[in-house]
């Protein structure tokens, strides 16, 4: 009898495949019985969860979620995607359907529609798109430093209403993949696949009575503060990163005076991690830039790429392309096809990376003919280009000319570059140092350009970097320097503003303006859309308040001991 059950079984399945037509594009199809259990389907989980260990069991309908939570989901789709495409354009090859659909997510809160993201045609890749019937990504990985693009997904949910719904307390969080056509008309199917699961939301409550700030040691060219401020607002910083509010932060440092005010390191850092703060470094090509002209090894910012490099030999030359200046890429206002923010632009650094020589590419590159003269665009490439200027004409290349001006001098003896393939150190970013050594070059700029008596930079260049050259788009009050950013922070009614390093992840050196206040910040969040809004939110409603108002408490948790491996070695 079982055996005929089987047989019978097997008859209507095969029965079933001859009816069912062809798929547009050959996909995984039903991958197994669970899978055909749950087609059209989103199951949760609180951890990876592998192919082969797909039960009821692996999945749950409740979980408690805290800072330090993950959350996956597992997709069970009928078809693939570019199948699903299909339906929506039966006239379109699959190479467009691909380039132009994709997901449309749709977030619910407790029944209410909370969040609406289409996502963007490059992820998942082509291929994945034609064969994937299921799939399992994180939404959120507090155990993993990796980055998904589902979990910048739900970052931009998170920031785009989800935290304002998912208060503490119960809610049930819901859902909803479709597949969307974006041609001249943006075209939506049928839900794909959907779920729901109960989310027991619980910030963590801190206790500032139970946390401790690391007591500080003297760092060369770093003494100890004797200052007061306000201590529950640092401890309670530190407990909020350490109970992961603030996520995958490395390090916080406060100068002020041009003396360690505050200094607590987290996740594994410590005060001799060197750390990646991606493009913090372009900041430092513009101090290089400004040494060397004081040094005469360049005239003048308003040199031009025509006097600089035989153009003609490129690609795209125009007498325009010769006309641009040192300073317009300093500024990020040159008249360069590059814009990092835009996917489409010919000189978009992800074009960049993968060719054999990146100045050569910035100098191939087209004009803009669409953006307005003047107006700022976030360009890599342009700070390839003036490393590679450096590296020609400094004595000695560039690499050694910053050990022997900048990095020496303030008794910085431990850092890395990245190198662009021509080995010349990676004016783009990647410089490492420790967060000290970091705060250290901050201060350069505080004391105007002096360290230790030594005008390292000349007064000029520092002003003319702290000048607000160019209003950055679309974004309120904020502006940009020599490879500087400038924004102001509101606190307490008071407004404090600050010139700044800013690199992916989070990591900022501030410098601040009518206060003798450095403040650097170290992160990893690489590539999340929370990275430098929590830094703003650091810096509002704990660093500034606690370091610039009344102080509750002393700042000098001091320890009597030297700090041997902290000296020039």
């Amino acid at each position: 009898m079982k055996h005929l059950v089987l047989l019978l079984w097997a008859l209507l399945t095969a029965a079933r495949l001859v009816a069912q037509p062809a798929p547009f594009v050959p996909d995984n199809g039903i991958t197994s019985p669970f899978h055909r259990a749950h087609v059209g389907e989103i199951l949760f989980s609180s951890q990876a969860v592998a192919p082969d260990a797909y039960t009821d069991a692996a999945f749950t309908q409740s979980s408690l979620f805290t800072p330090k939570s993950s959350l996956f989901i597992t997709v069970f789709l009928g078809t693939s995607l570019t199948n699903a495409l299909h339906e929506l354009a039966p006239a379109a090859t699959a190479e467009d359907l691909v380039k132009q659909g994709n997901y449309q997510f749709t977030f619910y809160v407790d029944q209410r529609q909370v969040f609406v993201s289409n996502l963007h045609p490059g992820a998942p890749y082509a291929t994945l798109k034609n064969t994937e019937t299921v799939w399992h990504k994180p939404l959120v990985n507090n155990q993993t430093t990796t980055s998904w693009w589902s979990q910048s997904l739900w970052n931009r949910f998170w920031a785009g209403g989800g935290e304002q719904a998912l208060t503490e307390g119960r809610h049930v969080l819901r859902v909803e993949i479709r597949p969307y056509l974006q041609t001249t008309t943006l075209q939506v199917g049928p839900v794909l696949a959907s779920g729901q699961i109960t989310l027991q939301m619980k910030t963590p409550i801190i206790d500032v009575s139970t946390v401790r700030l690391t007591p500080l040691l003297p760092y060369p060219g770093l003494p100890v503060s004797t200052q007061s401020f306000d201590v529950n607002k640092i401890k309670a910083l530190k407990g909020n990163i350490e109970a992961g509010v603030f996520k995958a932060i490395t390090s916080v440092v406060v100068i002020k005076d041009g003396q360690l005010l505050v200094e607590e390191y987290f996740n594994g850092a410590t005060r001799h991690t060197l750390h990646d703060p991606r493009s913090v470094g372009k900041s430092f090509a513009s101090a290089l830039t400004g040494m060397a002209i004081a040094d005469e090894f360049l005239p003048n910012e308003s040199q031009t790429l025509g006097q600089l490099y035989n153009l003609k030999q490129y690609p795209h030359f125009t007498p325009a392309k010769a006309r641009i200046t040192l300073g317009e890429l300093l500024t990020m206002r040159s008249a360069f096809a590059g814009n990092d923010d835009d996917s489409d632009s010919p000189g978009n650094e992800e074009n960049m990376y993968p060719t054999a020589d990146w100045a050569k590419f910035a100098l191939s590159l087209p004009l803009d003919s669409i953006r307005p003269r003047g107006q700022w665009a976030y360009f890599t490439a342009g700070t390839i280009l003036l490393g590679d200027v450096l590296e020609h004409h400094v004595a000695g290349g560039l690499e050694a000319y910053a050990d022997r001006r900048l990095f020496r001098p303030l008794g910085i003896t431990e850092y890395q570059w990245q190198y662009t393939p021509q080995h010349v150190a990676n004016t783009a970013g990647g410089l490492q140092l420790r967060a000290l050594d970091f705060a250290k070059f901050g201060q350069l700029y505080q004391n105007g350009g002096k360290w230790q008596g030594q005008q390292l930079l000349p007064a000029a260049w520092v002003t003319k970097t702290f000048t607000k050259h160019v209003a950055i788009p679309n974004r309120s009050n904020e502006f940009y320097g020599y490879l500087f950013w400038n924004k102001t922070y509101q606190v307490q009614g008071k407004a404090y503003e600050t010139f700044y390093c800013a690199g992916n992840g989070g990591n900022k050196i501030f410098v601040f303006q009518n206060q003798p206040l450095v403040v650097v910040v170290t992160a990893t969040a690489y590539g999340t859309a929370y990275a430098h809004p929590q830094v703003d939110k650091m810096m509002a409603d704990f660093i500034l308040p606690a370091v610039l108002g009344t102080g509750t408490g002393k700042a000098v948790i001091r320890s009597t001991s030297s700090d041997p491996a902290g000296r020039r070695r």
